[in-house]
């Protein structure tokens, strides 16, 4: 499988574990590794800082796909390939439809940034 071939398999993989994650059949330490990868890749504090020319980047484009396909791995192969079909839909012009899956992320961050102003002040 081409590279380009990998990164188009990744618009449905992403949200088919997101998926997964409500089925029973999927094991605790996939969610567990699922949430970790999602606060990864919202955070905006990573390995290498993005600021750093190519390598900043260049964690994004390493880390975040071994977590997916780490996860995908622990993942029951049927329950897994139920919901990449289900998962095929959730794209619209080369963005996700639904939004609000990122307010619980934007919650935390905010709830830091408050801790640490009150902190300072």
């Amino acid at each position: 499988m081409k590279l380009k071939e990998k990164a188009a398999q990744l618009k449905t993989d992403i949200p088919a574990v997101f998926l997964c994650l409500k089925d029973k059949n999927t094991p605790v330490v996939a969610k567990i590794l699922a949430g970790i990868t999602i606060g990864y890749a919202l955070s905006p504090i990573d390995f290498i800082p993005d600021f750093i020319p190519v390598l900043g980047y260049l964690d994004d484009i390493i880390v975040i796909p071994v977590l997916i396909a780490l996860i995908i791995k622990l993942i029951p192969n049927e329950t897994f390939e139920k919901y990449r079909q289900a998962s095929k839909g959730m794209w619209q012009n080369g963005k996700p439809k639904h939004w609000y899956f990122a307010i619980p992320i934007v919650i935390i961050w905010l709830l830091i940034l408050w801790l640490l102003i009150k902190a300072i002040f």
